[in-house]
């Protein structure tokens, strides 16, 4: 049977390295999901950048909350709460965009107007 405690006890324990590799992932993997969006890349691979990125924020976010619940409320966690939170919508929010511009052609209100 899965023990979730044990799981949350590991993320604490190894907060550090956890959190050394989480901040970093999470800016990279988000700001390689804008930068496709804004070279209007294919779908797909907006998708995948936004799907990797998203697991990155959602593994800080879970991680911050083990925090939480052991009642520790300082002001990094907030801190890692904010930047997972805002990956996680950045994201999602590159998912949405995509798909909206990609149904109507119209990129025009994101980039600048190329002239030839």
């Amino acid at each position: 049977m899965f023990d979730f405690n044990i799981l949350a006890e590991f993320s604490r324990t190894h907060c550090v390295s956890i959190c050394t590799f989480l901040v970093p992932a999470n800016l990279v993997a988000t700001s390689m999901t804008m930068i496709f969006t804004a070279l209007r890349r294919p779908q797909v691979q907006v998708w995948q950048a936004a799907g990797i990125a998203s697991i990155f924020a959602f593994v800080m976010i879970l991680h911050v909350f083990t925090w939480f619940m052991v009642g520790v409320v300082m002001a990094p966690t907030y801190v890692l709460l904010w930047l997972g939170s805002t990956c996680l919508l950045t994201n999602v929010g590159a998912i949405f965009l995509r798909r909206r511009f990609a149904s109507t052609g119209n990129y025009n209100l994101l980039c600048v107007e190329r002239k030839y």
